[in-house]
């Protein structure tokens, strides 16, 4: 049996040529565009402190489409001492700031929970800032076997 060839069938054949370079190319963020994000968010003369957020991550991730990420921050979250932002900031993604997270004091505890996707194996960042303006930062390593994030979105 032959099959005529179409101009449809070219025409979709030339196009899916064209994008296959577009769809296998990888756009990573660096460690630098990180801390770029990271000023960016924080304001230039931020300087975080060690402490107060613990996260947990699998130290292995077998697929990075969905790596789970819980994020936990000391704060009696009272109107006069709480968790204002939870920002999440990636050294491989697309685009370094992952996640942003707004709380308050009736959020009651400073906890959160979320699936992220990682491009590569890679350190996360988080930093919390409070209701007094101050900054508290932690990181935690993964390593990814299959990476996610390859279409840049």
């Amino acid at each position: 049996m032959q099959s005529a060839l179409t101009r449809r069938t070219v025409v979709g054949g030339l196009v899916a040529i064209a994008v296959a370079p577009l769809s296998t190319s990888a756009a990573f963020a660096t460690p630098e565009t990180m801390s770029d994000a990271m000023r960016q968010e924080l304001g230039p003369d931020a300087r975080p402190q060690a402490g107060r957020i613990k996260i947990t991550l699998p130290e292995l991730a077998e697929n990075a489409n969905a790596v789970s990420m819980r994020i936990a921050v000391d704060s009696p979250m009272t109107a006069q001492d709480h968790v204002k932002d939870i920002l999440v900031f990636s050294e491989k993604n697309p685009v370094p700031t992952v996640a942003r997270f707004h709380l308050g004091p009736r959020s009651g505890q400073a906890r959160v929970q979320t699936n992220i996707r990682l491009a590569g194996s890679q350190t996360i960042t988080v930093v919390a800032r409070m209701s007094d303006a101050s900054l508290w930062i932690a990181s935690a390593d993964v390593i990814v076997t299959q990476g996610a994030c390859f279409d840049g979105t």
